[in-house]
Order: structure tokens, then sequence, then C-alpha cells
């Protein structure tokens, strides 16, 4: 995966050393360098890139407020040599807080961090989109539709899916890794060894999730997120 960004910074020689970091990571492709907001703004609004090294310090427009007005979809690593801006850089969701002078490895720990957000969020928008995933069990790969998936147990090493139609798969398979790609909230960590399909759910007797004659507990650890989540669908 190649992570399109840009640079902007007003400060020609900061610039020019980002850039060059940029040249010899393999996974980033720069697509523009701008001195200002102001030069980047319809660029960068039209089209957008995925990330932003943007510097904080500038005339006329600020980093912050530049920050503010740019696609959601923009993740924005901030570069800077006046650290008391780093509580103002996280309140409009900087990915990362890079203080100059910026030496290769602070730069390549930022950017492995954003391709680690796009690589968890392209990999949800995909089964998002295509509502299956493969499995491995038994030497063979198996389609899974996740529409048919009521909940998921965790049994050390292993995972066992339930479906609808009664049918299980047994697969080795890390059940953090599994939660971190099944798309959210629809599927939910309810306790330790369960994620269930939240809208498969059809009733949640004392704080367990009933699924036929199978109850579901709801451990402390993730209580909250669940019932919140109820709360949200319920009428009181």
């Amino acid at each position: 995966m190649i992570l399109n960004c840009a640079i902007v910074d007003d400060e020609p020689l900061a610039a020019e050393l980002l850039s060059s970091y940029v040249e010899k990571t393999t996974f980033l492709k720069l697509i523009g360098t701008y001195n200002s907001a102001i030069t980047a703004m319809k660029d960068l609004r039209d089209n957008p890139v995925d990330i932003i090294f943007l510097d904080i310090q500038m005339p006329e427009i600020s980093g912050i407020e530049f920050a503010k007005i740019l696609p959601k979809e923009t993740r924005i690593i901030f570069t800077t040599a006046f650290n008391q801006y780093a509580i103002d850089g996280y309140s409009v969701n900087a990915l990362d807080y890079l203080l100059k002078p910026i030496s290769y490895v602070d730069f390549m720990t930022a950017v492995s961090k954003a391709m680690d957000y796009f690589s968890f969020i392209r990999k949800q928008e995909t089964y998002k989109k295509d509502r299956f995933m493969f499995v491995k069990s038994e030497y063979k790969l198996i389609r899974v539709p996740l529409d048919n998936i009521l909940y998921i147990e965790g049994l050390k090493d292993y995972i066992r899916i339930y479906l609808e139609n009664g049918a299980k798969i047994m697969s080795l398979m890390n059940m953090k890794k599994l939660e971190e790609y099944l798309p959210t909230p629809e599927f939910m960590r309810t306790h330790r060894s369960y994620i269930v399909h939240m809208t498969k759910i059809n009733s949640v007797d004392h704080f367990r999730i009933v699924f036929g004659e199978d109850y579901l507990p709801i451990s402390d650890t993730y209580k909250e997120n669940v019932l919140m989540y109820l709360d949200r669908h319920t009428l009181n």
C-alpha cells in the first residue's frame, strides 16, 4: 500500500528535509510541497492526500487552523519547533507530533503509525463492502459471509464461528486480530472469549446475550461499550 502525502511548511530547509525522508520511504509518495496553508488550500481540499506533514507556526493561517478545514480522511502529522503546541495538535485529532529538528527515526515512527492506521481502515472498508471473509479450517479456505455470523468464541489459539444455520467453523486464529479486522460496532467484543454480531442479538437477560439456548456473558471489561450500544437502540 502506498500513502500519498504532502508537506506544508514555510521553512525551506525543513520542507527539504521532510521531502528527502519521504523519498527514501518506499510506502510514501509525495504529491506536493507548499510554503503556506493558503497555497495548499485548494489542492488539498479538492484532492485529499492520506497524510499531511503540517507546520504549526505559519503566516496568515496557522497549521492548527488549517487542520480544522481539511477533509476528515486526511491524517495530520504536525511538525514544529515548539513543543507547547502538542496539546493543540492533538485537539484536532493529529496522528502524531514531530518536534524539529526531526530525525529519520522519529519520522519513521510517525509514518509507521500512519501505515497501521490506513491498513486497519482499508481492511474495515473491504469487509464492509464485500461482506465476507475467508478462514482456514481443516486445510481448506472457507468463505464466511459476515451476515451469517451470530458470534465467535475464542478457544486459546483457535476460534469457533457460530453461524445462523447452526454450523460451526473452527480455525487457528488470534481473537484480537479478528476483532481488529471485523467492522465495528456491528461486531463487538463482549467478553475476552466472545465477539458478537450485535445486529443478530434478539434478547439480553441479566447481562447475558441470548442466542437460542446459549447465554454469552458480558464481562466488566467490555460492559460499558456494550451497554452504550444497547442504549442507542433501546426505546424507553
